[in-house]
C-alpha cells in the first residue's frame, strides 16, 4: 500500500485528534462531536469504507481510544520504526524546502 500525506485528504484534519500513548474515553461535547463523525455504516469497496477520510477518522477514533503504545503491539516492530524514520526524512526535507 502506497502512503499518502494525511494533510491531502479532504475532510480529514489530523490536528483535530488527540492521540497520545495512552488511550482515553471522550466525554461530553467531545463525545458528541466524535460519534458525528463516525461513518453511518461500514461499506467495503476495494477497501473498508469508500472514502479515504472515513478510514482515516475511524483510525484516528481508535487510536484516540486505545493509544498508541497499543497500537504498536500490533504487526512488525522494525516496520513501525521504519515507517517513523521515513516520516521524520520527509519531514525534515519538507521544512528544508520552506513546505
Amino acid at each position: 500500500m502506497v502512503a499518502f500525506k494525511l494533510l491531502d485528504v479532504e475532510d480529514f484534519d489530523p490536528a483535530e485528534w488527540k492521540i497520545g500513548r495512552e488511550g482515553r474515553q471522550w466525554r461530553g461535547e467531545e463525545f458528541e462531536k466524535r460519534i458525528y463523525q463516525a461513518p453511518e455504516k461500514i461499506e467495503y469497496k476495494g477497501g473498508i469504507f469508500i472514502y479515504e477520510s472515513e478510514r482515516l477518522t475511524v483510525l484516528a477514533m481508535l487510536l484516540e481510544n486505545l493509544g498508541i503504545d497499543n497500537a504498536v503491539q500490533l504487526g512488525n516492530l522494525e516496520d513501525w520504526k521504519a515507517a517513523i524514520a521515513d516520516f521524520e526524512q520527509q519531514r525534515n526535507e519538507s521544512r528544508i524546502k520552506g513546505g
